[in-house]
């Protein structure tokens, strides 16, 4: 049975379509969605053809850059208000969208030649059965990618001190570490992180210290991502 708790976090962004797709408009938020973008590409690897499955799939904001690479894509969202705007961005696009949880995929086994899951996780306390479901879904040979936010981020240090003073959004989330992310799955996965820079540093700068964190192959980038190929 679902707690009163759990019902809230499946709530939390029916209100928020407007504000979370002007976030990345900001000058900040433009070169997050950028940098989570090139490294999502990067690893899930989007082609002609695919049946992908994008779970968590929001406004679309992340989804219209998989659909420009060819693939047909399943976006699932348990909240409708967000759904509807993904919807209307991907209008022309082969795009199906699913109303659900991702802790319940209403999908066959098998049914996917790709997963993704792109910064929900953190509003799930059992992360390995989510992700087991992720696997489930997803063809043997198939690519499974899930992001979330990195614990051992400032990012991370900044949204705690948020949520004690009571952020309605921060005091939901769940952060892991790219640790966390690897101990999912019984099997070798590929782990990196990106956005190393902070909210309050100058977007100026913001590109110089994005490279030289990649660089050095740091794991304290606000965002981690796992991948890993289904056996």
């Amino acid at each position: 049975m679902i707690s009163a708790k759990q019902q809230v976090k499946d709530k939390l962004f029916d209100d928020w379509p407007e504000k979370y797709d002007r976030w990345f408009e900001t000058p900040i938020g433009a070169l997050v969605k950028q940098y989570e973008n090139e490294l999502l590409l990067e690893l899930l690897q989007p082609g002609p053809q695919e049946m992908i499955l994008d779970v968590g799939c929001g406004t679309g904001i992340f989804t219209l850059n998989m659909l420009s690479f060819g693939p047909y894509i399943t976006g699932l969202d348990i909240s409708y208000p967000m759904l509807k705007r993904a919807e209307q961005k991907a209008k022309g696009y082969p795009f199906r969208a699913v109303a659900g949880d991702m802790r319940y995929l209403p999908f066959a086994d098998e049914s996917f030649d790709k997963t993704v899951s792109m910064t929900a996780l953190e509003f799930l306390a059992d992360g390995q059965t989510a992700v087991a479901d992720l696997f489930r879904v997803t063809k043997r040979g198939g690519v499974v990618v899930v992001t979330t936010l990195n614990s051992l981020s400032p990012w991370a240090d900044r949204r705690k001190k948020e949520a004690a003073r009571g952020h309605a959004l921060f005091e939901q989330m769940i952060f892991r570490s790219p640790d966390d992310m690897r101990a999912l799955v019984p099997q070798e996965a590929i782990v990196k992180t990106a956005i190393h820079f902070l909210k309050e540093d100058d977007p100026q700068r913001a590109p110089e210290i994005e490279r030289e964190g990649q660089k050095q192959g740091l794991e304290t980038g606000a965002f981690v991502a796992a991948r890993w190929v289904k056996r």
